[in-house]
C-alpha cells in the first residue's frame, strides 16, 4: 500500500497526535471497551486504506473524523442487521452501571449526548469541537441547511432532556 517510509511515519504521527479524536468517538458510539478497541482499530485500518488518497485539502483532524464517523455508522449499520445476544446479567450490568447524574456540568452533558442517535450524535459532538456547519456538512456529506436544522432540534431535544433531569439512554 505505501512502500514510502516516510508517509509511513506521517501516518503515525498523525494518529498519535489525533488519537484523542479517535478515542472519544469511540467511546461515544460504544459503552464497552472491548468494542471501543475493535471499533479503534477499524478506523485506524480505513484511515490507512484511505490515507493514500488524502491530500491535505481538509485539516487532519477533519479527514480523521469524516473517516471515523463513515467507519461507525458503516459498523453500526451492520450491527443492526446482525443483533448481539447479551445474558440478562449483561444487560442487568449495563442498567447498574449508568451513574447518576452529577452537578458537574460537562458531566451532565455528555450524559445527555449519549441519549442522541447517530448523526445527531456526531453533529453535536463536532460542533462542540468548534467546527462550522459548512465544515459539518461536508463531513456527514449533508446540506449546511439539514445540519442548522437538526443542530436547532438538538439543542431543543438536549434542553428539554436536562429540564427533566432525564439522562438515560433511551
Amino acid at each position: 500500500m505505501m512502500d514510502d517510509p516516510a508517509l509511513k511515519e506521517h501516518f503515525v504521527q498523525m494518529i498519535r497526535e489525533h488519537q484523542g479524536i479517535i478515542n472519544s468517538l469511540c467511546s461515544l458510539y460504544y459503552q464497552h471497551k472491548e468494542d471501543q478497541h475493535d471499533t479503534r482499530q477499524d478506523i485506524i485500518l480505513q484511515l490507512w486504506k484511505s490515507f493514500p488518497s488524502f491530500r491535505n485539502q481538509a485539516k487532519e483532524s477533519t479527514w480523521i473524523y469524516k473517516v471515523g464517523l463513515h467507519t461507525i455508522f458503516s459498523k453500526l449499520r451492520k450491527e443492526k442487521k446482525w443483533p448481539k445476544s447479551e445474558s440478562l446479567e449483561e444487560i442487568k450490568a449495563q442498567n447498574l452501571s449508568i451513574e447518576a447524574p452529577t452537578d458537574d456540568d460537562v458531566q451532565q452533558l455528555k450524559q445527555l449526548i449519549q441519549c442522541l442517535q447517530g448523526l445527531d450524535k456526531a453533529i453535536i459532538v463536532l460542533h462542540l469541537e468548534g467546527y462550522q456547519h459548512k465544515e459539518i456538512a461536508s463531513m456527514l456529506e449533508l446540506t449546511i441547511t439539514n445540519v442548522s436544522t437538526r443542530m436547532n432540534r438538538i439543542k431543543t431535544a438536549l434542553r428539554a432532556k436536562y429540564k427533566r433531569g432525564k439522562y438515560e439512554l433511551e
